[in-house]
């Protein structure tokens, strides 16, 4: 206290002098600077503390902070770790009554910060799905043609890959000798039945007709059609060769028959596809799934035929995903009109799905993805913003998300600057949370004003000693050169 009573006595005795001023030869030397920053240090050592009401601002002082460090809060004017001046920190009015993670922010600040302000949109969410793929044979429309009986090759008439065929149309004639003498038992069992019918014998002829009907079925079986055998049952001639047909219309795409080749019972000769159809095999990534669905119309581009779009759609859905590259497969069909599409072919794949017209949509830019969780700042108006929670949905063009909750429509949301918001609100909430815990540990410490006693000012003590004021030494060469520029 007696520290406080000096420094007061000599700001006065120094106050005094700089107002009466020294006059050495034809030079002055004014002190009114040093007075007026004798008076700031006196108003620093009265200061205003934590709780008070400031008289310049007439705000409520709620902490002193340094202002390099927001995190340093004392209750009273002071010196930061840095040496730096405590600057105080306002209440607003009304503050008590909002969340501690709404923050406050002067128009200044929001423009030099440059914050960007959207609404909440209510409209139908669409996606563009770009996928490469490829063109391949419709499984459902292909055949194999196997040799159902062992034998030799003799004819060829489908002698090379890539004949076009119909139905019916023959590729090959087989000699088999298990064919021959099967042929031969029919005939023999045909003549059996004849003779039986003529004598009457009822058993027996019923006996000879199952043969017959026995032997015709294993003609069938082994792929001789009933026009051929009707005709060895008309002509009673055994029939040397086999000839195989083709079972559907399309391209040949395989041939593994040679003209001399024997084959066993079951070894696949040709292979022929259908082409008036074909399948699109396309990938998609795994975000885009929720978009994808059976029976979806989907278009199709090839690169040698620019500026034309083939019409199709989703035919499935595989259901499981590539583990290397994170991919679904996709099987699309598509009409293959004057055969122009070629299975092997490269083309790009266009999937336009869209969403119901009843979904909120916010741009993504508005969107902190901690990776736990994702913020949208609210607007509050009057400067103050607002961290609120939400939870999306699927995202849509234009980097669109839909928001499931946490957003009605056409709230203002920041969709721009909001990570410094961010940082901004963690920074006052975990303040208000450092000022709670003191608040609770001292609750009448540091709010209550200074109270002096009476014998605070009691200079009775203090005497000085006659040389205390004696200038007589006092030389205009003492003064620095600063000093005489500043005071001319």
């Amino acid at each position: 206290m007696n520290r406080f009573i000096m420094t007061v006595f000599i700001s006065i005795l120094i106050a005094a002098l700089g107002e009466l001023g020294l006059h050495v030869g034809n030079e002055h030397i004014g002190l009114h600077r040093s007075s007026l920053a004798i008076k700031e240090v006196f108003a620093a050592e009265k200061g205003y503390k934590t709780g008070m009401i400031h008289p310049k601002t007439g705000k409520k002082i709620k902490y002193w902070t340094a202002p390099m460090d927001p995190t340093y809060i004392r209750n009273e004017p002071g010196k930061s770790p840095m040496g730096m001046d405590l600057v105080p920190v306002y209440g607003e009015e009304g503050e008590e009554k909002v969340p501690s993670s709404v923050i406050r922010i002067d128009p200044v600040t929001i423009q030099n910060m440059g914050v960007r302000l959207a609404r909440v949109k209510r409209k139908a969410l669409v996606r563009n799905i770009r996928a490469y793929g490829t063109v391949a044979y419709d499984e459902r429309h292909m055949k194999v043609v196997s040799a159902w009986v062992g034998g030799r090759i003799d004819k060829l008439y489908v002698d090379f890959t890539g004949v076009e065929v119909r139905k019916g149309d023959p590729l090959a004639e087989l000699y088999s000798p298990a064919l021959v003498s099967t042929q031969q038992e029919l005939i023999l069992a045909l003549e059996t039945r004849g003779r039986l019918w003529a004598l009457g014998n009822q058993e027996a002829l019923k006996s000879a007709s199952h043969l017959v009907e026995a032997t015709k079925m294993r003609l069938l079986l082994w792929g001789i059609t009933k026009n051929q055998i009707d005709e060895i049952e008309r002509n009673r001639k055994v029939k040397a060769h086999m000839t195989i047909h083709a079972p559907i219309g399309g391209t040949v795409i395989d041939k593994k028959a040679f003209e001399g080749q024997y084959v066993k019972e079951g070894e696949r000769l040709y292979t022929i596809a259908d082409l008036s159809s074909v399948w699109v095999l396309a990938d998609v990534y795994e975000y885009e799934l929720p978009w994808v669905r059976n029976g979806m119309p989907a278009e199709m581009e090839l690169s040698y035929i620019p500026g034309m779009r083939f019409k199709g759609k989703v035919l499935y859905v595989y259901p499981y995903m590539d583990e290397k590259t994170r991919t679904a497969k996709l099987r699309l069909e598509f009409e293959n009109l004057r055969y122009r599409l070629k299975p092997g072919m490269y083309a790009n794949i266009y999937l336009n799905p869209r969403m119901s017209g009843d979904s909120l949509v916010i741009p993504q830019e508005a969107v902190i993805d901690s990776g736990v969780r994702k913020l949208v700042f609210i607007s509050l108006g009057k400067g103050k913003f607002q961290p609120r929670e939400v939870k999306l949905g699927m995202e849509g063009n234009d980097d669109e998300f839909e928001v499931l909750e946490g957003l009605d429509e056409n709230e203002q949301i920041v969709i721009s600057g909001q990570f410094l918001l961010d940082s901004e609100s963690r920074l006052s909430e975990a303040i208000q949370k450092m000022l709670e815990v003191r608040q609770q540990n001292s609750p009448t410490t540091d709010t209550q004003p200074i109270q002096m006693e009476d014998n605070d000012l009691d200079m009775s003590d203090m005497q000085m000693e006659e040389d205390d004021l004696d200038m007589s030494g006092l030389n205009m060469d003492d003064v620095p050169a600063t000093s005489k520029k500043q005071n001319p």
